[in-house]
């Protein structure tokens, strides 16, 4: 894999900067002004791509990490292969990269554009976009850290993944900065300088925690966290082949606080770039709460996996750390 997120983010934007502003191509609220057939015709194409996707698994698989259940439904919705390719194309990654988190900042960067012509840019609207363009700059900074997500190494490319990258990223991850263009907040300076640091602090924090994991295990320990060199313990498993291997488990620094508490600060970011939207309505919080759920669950269900893969290490290290996100509830 090409890890060319950070080049691509900057020439998608820069394009459509160019096609809109100076070269008029094209109004750049032109995704605001048909948002309800774009999405329309995405989620068309997305059922019929995951059917694609769900037959090439059962007949023509791309490796030897598919397989299926035998209960069509439940192998359309989780998918018949892990890493589908089709021409070398990776489905899973550009689905995920290249079009649910690509196609983000260029939605919301026209919902700010439809303000601007309509009734003027909010500072509320623009601290909102502001936020989410670091979040999204950041993910494409991290993007190889993402390879090692539950998402790219076991969640299989189907209807859960895909119809998610292709429609539900679109609609709900941007669905508070919809509901602001015409429902206008202005902050003033102060609050919209608090909302501003707070949610980059919340980014920041995310990163810095899994930097810290990543480097760990780069460097084998040989580093420091926080000032001091890491406590870890080392969780050994065996492959599917029967392989011993063994993999540092970071038990200081960020993964001191809880084994998952990166995904704190993800959902303090989301919501830094929603309170602009105030409170006259709790529409535009359902992404946050469910980011909250989707996080919780994936915290809960990457515990069973790792209890699976690393057994007795695993409880060693869960007696260390005994908290999976929050310390002191959760």
């Amino acid at each position: 894999y090409k890890a060319n997120g950070v080049s691509a983010f900057l020439v998608t934007l820069g394009t459509f900067w160019l096609c809109s502003y100076p070269l008029g191509l094209f109004s750049p609220a032109i995704v605001y002004d048909h948002f309800g057939g774009i999405l329309g015709a995405l989620n068309i194409f997305s059922l019929g791509f995951c059917l694609m996707l769900y037959l090439k698994g059962r007949f023509r698989p791309s490796s030897t990490d598919a397989s299926h259940t035998g209960n069509v439904v439940f192998d359309y919705y989780w998918g018949t292969e892990l890493y589908p390719r089709i021409f070398g194309w990776d489905v899973k990654m550009f689905t995920n990269c290249r079009f649910g988190m690509m196609g983000w900042p260029l939605i919301i960067l026209s919902f700010a554009a439809a303000q601007h012509r309509d009734i003027g840019l909010t500072d509320g609207l623009a601290v909102s976009v502001v936020l989410q363009l670091i979040y999204i700059a950041k993910f494409f900074w991290w993007e190889t850290g993402y390879l090692r997500s539950l998402d790219i190494m076991h969640d299989r490319a189907g209807f859960y993944i895909c119809w998610g990258c292709l429609v539900w990223v679109p609609a709900i991850y941007t669905s508070h900065s919809l509901y602001m263009v015409n429902n206008p907040h202005e902050l003033g300076m102060f609050w919209s300088a608090v909302i501003l640091v707070c949610g980059t602090l919340a980014i920041f924090t995310n990163y810095w925690a899994d930097l810290q994991r990543q480097t760990v295990r780069a460097t084998e320990g040989e580093c420091t966290v926080w000032g001091k060199k890491p406590e870890v313990i080392v969780g050994h498993y065996q492959t599917e082949k029967g392989e011993a291997k063994k993999s540092l488990l970071l038990a200081s620094g960020w993964w001191g606080v809880s084994r998952h508490f990166h995904y704190v600060p993800e959902v303090l970011g989301a919501f830094f770039w929603t309170v602009p939207a105030l409170f006259d309505h709790a529409l535009p919080y359902f992404y946050v709460v469910f980011l909250a759920i989707l996080l919780t669950e994936r915290a809960f269900r990457d515990d069973n996996r790792c209890s699976d893969k690393y057994g007795k290490d695993w409880s060693t290290y869960c007696e260390r750390v005994p908290y999976k996100i929050i310390p002191g509830l959760i």
